[in-house]
């Protein structure tokens, strides 16, 4: 079955089905810069000649470092190139992420992030986690002024449930949804079909997994065999095949991985392909 391969974001940011997670440019833990920081700049560069035109990243990641990977690498950047980040999460050490959604913060990252990025306004703002600690109203409030100002132009929301999503909706226009989701991990299977039935994208992180259900002798590696492809490309294909508003991000450090995972976008799975793996979870 074949699958559209572009999807409008927001209804106006048409971009290819297939992304570029680029958190893994960074260093260990994705904190600081990796040993090889030019290696890391060719393959972000890598990423938009072969054709992808949206990437991932966040404050979060390096912190910062990320973001101005992304405007060493590829800034003045190409026309119709989409560049999401986030804010919402801090890094008080490399393996902490805590959640902080006050709006002076929420304000200040997204300043900071225009600065990095070396933008006048961000395509995509998505809210990294909603904070528990601070009212959800207040935290929306926040992005809405921020969009109101110009300084974003729309505004998506990451790890939320349906009814997160539903109360957001209520006060923002919600274009787009980052929530864990891979062949094996399922837990917001109903927030695909809620985006799926709403138009709004669904931007799967870790959509490859960890590869451990793709072992030999796995569904993934069968018909990967069947299809000569790769256990990366049929779960990715996987995904696409799961609804037309889906937009998997994965990442990668490396150049030959960057291109076998875009090859995935070639790769068409049968009906019969689709429920094998789809009986993974």
């Amino acid at each position: 079955m074949s699958n559209p391969s572009t999807f409008a974001i927001g209804g106006d940011l048409t971009v290819t089905r297939l992304g570029f997670g680029a958190m893994r440019l960074t260093g260990d833990l994705n904190w600081g810069l990796p040993a090889d920081p030019e290696a890391a700049l060719k393959v972000a560069r890598r990423a938009v000649d072969l054709g992808i035109d949206f990437i991932d990243t966040a404050d979060a990641y390096g912190p910062g470092t990320n973001e101005e990977q992304l405007a060493e690498a590829l800034h003045p950047y190409r026309e119709g190139l989409v560049i999401g980040t986030k804010a919402g999460q801090s890094r008080p050490s490399a393996r902490e992420w805590v959640p902080l959604g006050r709006p002076e913060y929420l304000r200040q990252q997204c300043e900071l992030s225009l600065r990095r990025l070396r933008l006048e306004r961000i395509d995509l703002f998505q809210l990294h986690r909603i904070d528990p600690k601070v009212p959800a109203a207040d935290q929306f409030g926040a992005l809405a002024q921020l969009q109101r100002e110009g300084k974003i132009r729309h505004i998506g929301l990451s790890e939320v449930t349906v009814a997160q999503l539903e109360e957001a909706r209520r006060t923002i226009d919600v274009v787009s949804v980052q929530n864990m989701y891979n062949l094996t991990d399922r837990r917001y299977d109903d927030v695909v079909d809620y985006c799926t039935r709403e138009n709004i994208a669904f931007i799967p992180w870790l959509p490859i997994a960890r590869g451990e259900h793709a072992g030999p002798g796995s569904p993934v590696a069968d018909i990967a065999a069947e299809l000569d492809a790769t256990p990366a490309q049929v779960a990715l294909a996987w995904l696409l095949h799961r609804s037309p508003v889906v937009i998997p991000i994965p990442g990668t450090s490396s150049q030959s991985h960057l291109e076998e995972n875009f090859r995935a976008l070639e790769l068409t799975l049968g009906d019969a392909h689709h429920a094998r793996l789809s009986a993974l979870a």
